[in-house]
């Protein structure tokens, strides 16, 4: 099966892509739920991420349904952003969801 964010990464064209694909070809995906995708979209409606085909708000529905402790990403626009922490952790709070530290590679490093 393919799943959109690995054929992103098969789409690629960067130096090391070969090697990216072997290091996420033995991670387990978390399944989405239906609970997961009802997530999304109270993230949508509420304005806590936007409805874009990369995939914002499936990453932190994700992140959160499963408490996960960091969410590491690049995108500092919706994700990494510390405007949009307060409006995270306060619509995660009223779902009942825990709020992952959102964060880039850079700064956990």
């Amino acid at each position: 099966m393919c799943y959109k964010y690995y054929c992103q990464l098969e789409k690629g064209t960067h130096p090391h892509k070969n090697k990216t694909l072997e290091l996420i070809d033995e991670l387990p995906l978390l399944p989405v739920k239906d609970t997961i995708i009802e997530i999304v979209e109270a993230y949508v409606k509420n304005h806590v991420m936007p409805k874009d085909p990369q995939g914002d708000a499936l990453h932190l529905a994700l992140a959160s349904f499963y408490n996960c402790h960091f969410l590491l990403t690049w995108n500092c626009r919706h994700l990494a952003n510390a405007n949009k922490f307060e409006h995270i952790r306060y619509m995660n709070t009223v779902l009942g969801l825990y709020s992952p530290i959102l964060t880039t590679p850079f700064e956990l490093l």
